[in-house]
């Protein structure tokens, strides 16, 4: 468990969840790990604590993932506190529902801000810091391929937004050696979808494996990503679904 040695990353979004369990991942392959948070303080406190715990350098750093400039902050800030930078997971997101008829402008504005243009220029920022071998991972949705319901729509655009943007800067960043991928889960058991919820029932009678996801397997996907073993995958969309979109 030791593919990440001498390895800095920031995982964005990294307090809770998803986030939460890539941030550990990432510590238990061996790689220093930077998180940033919105609100969760001390939570963002107990994933440093247990970063540390594994013998790890951590550092918490409070970020608003809608606000340009504390994106670039924080890139930066990781950056200094952990020595440099070789990867970067763009996780921070948010999920609001409504439907086209009702959704408001500034709900609009607010998913595209922290979903499509947080990822932007959060790798914008660590493109000069990522040396040959970087890596940029990038959380979706298996929503952007398959909508079900009709509250999902914005949401679910941001999220296909970012495989647009997953191929193309794979394409730019190709000829340094830094790969660039998107991670999309189905549905997995966190807070905002938990898997004895109001409509988990339905959730996974869509699933071919029966069951919820949990953080940790797509936590293993974007490690394996962040791995010497993923060297020759780039812009490529990885679905950690139990067969959802099949």
């Amino acid at each position: 468990m030791t593919q990440l040695q001498g390895r800095r990353a920031l995982v964005t979004g990294g307090s809770r969840g998803i986030g939460a369990a890539i941030a550990l991942a990432l510590a238990d392959g061996g790689a220093d790990v930077a998180i940033t948070y919105g609100r969760s303080a001390e939570r963002a406190a107990g994933i440093v604590r247990a970063i540390e715990a594994k013998g790890r350098k951590a550092v918490a750093i409070e970020a608003d993932a809608g606000d340009p400039a504390a994106i670039r902050q924080s890139i930066e800030t990781a950056v200094e506190a952990l020595g440099g930078l070789e990867i970067l997971v763009n996780n921070a997101a948010i999920a609001t529902y409504a439907t086209i008829a009702e959704v408001s402008a500034e709900t609009i504005d607010e998913l595209f801000a922290i979903n499509v243009r947080g990822p932007i220029l959060a790798s914008q920022a660590a493109m000069r810091y990522l040396p040959k071998g970087g890596r940029i991972v990038t959380i979706g949705s298996g929503g952007a391929d398959r909508i079900v319901g009709d509250t999902g729509t914005i949401y679910f655009m941001t999220k296909s937004a970012l495989q647009s943007f997953t191929r193309g800067l794979a394409r730019e960043l190709g000829p340094r050696d830094v790969t660039v991928n998107l991670v999309q889960p189905g549905s997995t058991d966190t807070e905002m979808n938990p898997a004895d919820g109001p409509f988990s029932d339905f959730q996974r009678s869509l699933i071919p494996l029966g069951r919820y996801g949990t953080p940790e397997d797509v936590a293993a996907a974007v490690a394996f990503l962040a791995s010497p073993a993923a060297r020759h995958i780039s812009g490529a969309i990885l679905n950690v679904d139990g067969g959802q979109l099949t």
